[in-house]
């Protein structure tokens, strides 16, 4: 099995500057926010702390490409850093501290491109979590400081506790009926958003979660994160991974009954 230990502790020290720049801007009164052609915002501190990253990997990884939201793809390889610079921008121009950083790293194996180390750092909340292919995913400040997680144990809906982002995406896609009858049928529903309820998952405060729209670099880090944690990452349809456009994540023992929910 491939050693990502190097990988993973730069994935922290990209963390560690990308933290710095956002925070730097974070409640800022002069905070510059422009709206891109898709309608959804980018503030200043999402393409300063992406060129930031951008920056350190050409200098550290220079035949690596890298994926980004805000300036798009260079390089090839068979290795690919994908990064999210400010994921749940619309609560960073509000002042609302959950957002995060999500840096992951994707590597061509069997079965494709597939994520193998993935950092996420949520400065504002003083938290952070992460995990490499077969290492095992982790939640701290540090390396060194740091709790294994595990996904929770729960197997019937009836005992679960579901996260989701908002209910929008749901009706625009004709998808609402099953995502109501899946929040009547669980124990408890909670509208945490962005990368938050993926991470409850991995540590077993939450059972299952999942958004009908989104790109790869909102779900690359997560994915590794929730797998490496015991559980299930998928697209809607049901294909593991996050390359499906979509995304429903679980502790494994809810996946099928999920996913049955929300694409009846």
């Amino acid at each position: 099995m491939l050693d990502y230990h190097d990988d993973l502790r730069l994935a922290h020290v990209l963390a560690d500057a990308a933290d710095a720049a956002t925070m730097e801007r974070f409640k800022a009164l002069d905070l510059e926010v422009e709206t891109k052609p898709d309608m959804t915002p980018v503030s200043e501190a999402d393409k300063a702390a992406e060129e930031l990253i951008r920056v350190s990997l050409q200098r550290t990884r220079p035949r690596d490409a890298v994926l980004g939201e805000e300036f798009g793809t260079e390089g090839h390889g068979p290795r690919r850093w994908v990064i999210d610079p400010i994921d749940g921008t619309k609560n960073y121009v509000r002042g609302v501290p959950v957002w995060a950083t999500l840096i992951a790293l994707m590597e061509m194996g069997e079965g494709g491109d597939r994520p193998v180390v993935g950092v996420v750092s949520a400065p504002a909340l003083n938290r952070r979590w992460w995990a490499a292919k077969g290492a095992g995913a982790y939640t701290g400040r540090s390396l060194s400081k740091a709790t294994r997680m595990e996904v929770s144990k729960v197997s019937e809906v009836r005992d679960a506790s579901f996260a989701y982002s908002s209910l929008h995406g749901w009706e625009e896609r004709g998808m609402l009926g099953g995502f109501m009858d899946l929040t009547r049928d669980c124990w408890r529903t909670r509208g945490y958003g962005d990368f938050w309820p993926y991470m409850m998952v991995a540590e077993g405060a939450v059972d299952m979660c999942a958004e009908p729209e989104l790109s790869l670099w909102d779900m690359a880090a997560s994915a590794v994160i929730v797998e490496e944690s015991g559980g299930v990452f998928t697209g809607l349809d049901g294909k593991p991974g996050p390359h499906s456009g979509s995304a429903a994540a679980s502790n494994g023992l809810l996946h099928e009954t999920l996913l049955s929910y929300l694409t009846a």
